[in-house]
């Protein structure tokens, strides 16, 4: 059974990517631009979205599942940030030398650390009130605001996202996978209901994900929580570190850098707020979190220690030795989680 576990996980963590990537990302584009939005504004919002959708589906059906499941949510989140900010940068950095673009990069890292200390304050006593999921909802909230308005404090240039040309690479081996899925969705012009399609068959993948990630963790007969912080956490994130290595590859290393920093906003302040409010307004009471996720968020809290470090030692640049020691430091967190499971 645990072998047609592995297969299910591996063929839902395709299907999501391929999903989101050619149907999701592509619809909130062409919403963005009906709602005249900006670049920044789409981005730290639809596209936060777009990116991460599998992440919040994974940690809304785990807090709704009866048996008490959160880490598996709270978890994939807080594994997924780990993911993000140490190998996709650590790899975009590998790839190709890149000289940042400190303004934005500034106002993503002290939201993002804002973030993470706020995560380790809630966690510490091993429970999420509902005030606490409120402030995670109104600090994204100000974070969008900034993003709006960072302009005309520290003018910069448009990094000019281009999604078609960050996955281009990417289509031609999935291509009769794509060709199915097609099957499921309306033309592109009804992009609305392409939307609609998209979110139904996250929501349905994601609760697949949970389902088969508590079945596993019982079956070995490991922690939960050690399910959702490596595999999936790596499994929802596996379609951003392609996306970020063929961004880098093109020499926009500020793309792949604050695609991954602006993806673990959203994860941690929407993907663990959002839920977090719904579960307490529907059942009251808070959120149960403890064990080895604290460990984690304290690792977490650290790597971005680390990041700042790095970029402000090197003067926004990052190249090979920078992003050797991102991914030697995550390797060294998965054999940490082995060795205490």
């Amino acid at each position: 059974m645990i072998i047609v576990y592995i297969l299910v996980l591996l063929a839902c963590f395709v299907v999501l990517a391929r999903i989101v990537d050619l149907f999701f990302i592509a619809s909130l584009d062409r919403i963005s631009k009906d709602l005249r939005l900006s670049s920044d504004a789409a981005g730290a919002t639809l596209m936060a979205v777009g990116s991460s959708a599998p992440e919040l589906f994974v940690a809304l059906f785990a807090v709704l599942k009866p048996g008490e499941h959160q880490a598996i949510g709270i978890g994939s989140i807080v594994g997924s940030a780990i993911f993000n900010l140490l190998v996709i940068v650590g790899a975009a950095a590998v790839v190709r030398k890149s000289k940042l673009n400190w303004r934005p990069l500034v106002r993503d890292l002290f939201f993002y650390t804002l973030a993470v200390t706020l995560l380790v304050m809630f966690i510490w006593d091993g429970k999420f009130t509902f005030t606490e999921a409120a402030i995670f909802m109104a600090v994204y909230a100000l974070y969008v605001i900034a993003v709006v308005y960072w302009r005309r404090i520290l003018p910069y240039e448009d990094m000019g996202e281009d999604v078609e040309d960050a996955h281009a690479e990417e289509n031609r081996y999935t291509k009769p996978l794509d060709n199915l899925l097609k099957f499921f969705f309306p033309t592109k012009e009804k992009y609305y209901m392409v939307f609609f399609v998209s979110i139904v068959l996250i929501a349905v993948l994601s609760y697949v994900l949970v389902e088969v990630a508590v079945a596993s963790a019982h079956i070995l007969n490991i922690p939960e929580a050690i399910i959702a912080l490596t595999v999936l956490a790596v499994g929802t994130s596996i379609p951003d570190l392609f996306s970020s290595i063929i961004v880098a590859k093109q020499g926009r290393g500020d793309m792949a850098v604050s695609n991954a920093i602006g993806s673990n906003i959203f994860d941690i302040l929407v993907g663990l707020g959002l839920p977090f409010i719904i579960v307490m307004l529907a059942s009251g009471g808070t959120i149960e979190a403890g064990g080895n996720l604290i460990h984690s968020v304290i690792i977490l809290f650290g790597s971005v220690f680390l990041l700042v470090v790095l970029l402000v030692f090197r003067r926004w640049n990052v190249g090979k030795p920078t992003g050797i020691i991102l991914i030697l430091v995550y390797l060294g967190y998965l054999v940490y989680e082995i060795l205490n499971m």
